[in-house]
């Protein structure tokens, strides 16, 4: 299908950016990797006035250590996170969630600030950043402002970004020393997932001290799955870590489509939370 009729501009820093969507307010839609945004276009699902693509901005694109933390630039694709040796070393999470997004040719084009501020709760990235702890930085005509991941996916592809902002980092505690894990259920290869987990765990003295939990698809929005990280702490097995998991759907609201059911997903967190946590814990 043709895409509706739209005005493009192509910025060259991000305050030309910001100005261009502060212009144009709900009317514009910014265009990064284009992996989100041309489908909804040639489906009609989106009719912007203007197309602002900051594709080629520099400086928004590469990883670098500040302290304890990595701070990842937004346009950073998926393909160079993947490979990155600070993403591998300090947040193997997200090296390994991000390799199973899609195909080799979207994970080429995709990109990480792109992914995040679609907000879609079927995809895996904004669940892994809610697990990591991680704050997204977003350039507005005020200045910079630093929105913690916890806060940043607000409903079903709405994110705190203002009409007028753009995502410029992504900034990502090191995981040092964590165990870690993405489990996901699909259908088919390079399909969204069902259900996905991703499950970070530090060990101490052969117990679990402490898990972080993050739920794909059990709701408008990424999920924490509160009740089985507090359940989880003190684990020392398989069957501790079963009984925990067995809370990873409380508080979420699966959705029902054509995939599954709200019951069915409710199963799946439980037992692909059982799984993840065993893995990332080295007790599987």
């Amino acid at each position: 299908m043709i895409p509706p009729a739209f005005e493009y501009a192509r910025p060259e820093t991000v305050e030309e950016a910001v100005r261009l969507l502060a212009e144009a307010g709900d009317e514009a839609k910014v265009l990064a990797g284009g992996q989100s945004l041309l489908p909804l276009l040639r489906l009609r699902l989106a009719f912007p006035e203007l197309v602002v693509d900051v594709g080629r901005i520099p400086g928004l694109r590469g990883v670098r250590e500040d302290g304890d933390t990595l701070v990842i630039g937004a346009l950073t694709t998926h393909h160079e996170v993947i490979r990155d040796p600070l993403v591998r070393r300090h947040a193997g999470l997200l090296a390994a969630a991000t390799a199973t997004v899609a195909d080799p040719a979207v994970r080429h084009r995709g990109t990480l600030g792109g992914s995040l501020a679609h907000a879609d709760p079927a995809g895996d990235l904004p669940a892994v950043v809610l697990a990591l702890d991680g704050e997204l930085v977003a350039a507005g005509p005020e200045g910079r402002r630093t929105v913690p991941a916890r806060e940043f996916f607000v409903d079903y592809l709405q994110s705190a970004l203002s009409p007028d902002e753009l995502l410029i980092e992504i900034r990502v505690p090191k995981a040092d020393g964590w165990g870690f894990h993405y489990e996901k259920f699909h259908r088919v290869a390079q399909s969204w997932a069902i259900v996905g987990v991703a499950a970070l765990v530090r060990r101490e003295d052969g117990r679990i001290a402490e898990a972080r939990v993050g739920l794909t698809n059990m709701g408008a929005t990424p999920l924490r799955a509160s009740a089985a990280e507090t359940a989880l702490a003190g684990a020392d097995g398989p069957d501790p870590v079963r009984r925990a998991a067995s809370g990873a759907a409380e508080g979420t609201r699966p959705g029902q489509d054509a995939s599954a059911s709200p019951e069915y997903r409710a199963h799946l967190a439980r037992v692909l939370t059982e799984r993840a946590v065993l893995t990332a814990a080295g007790m599987g």
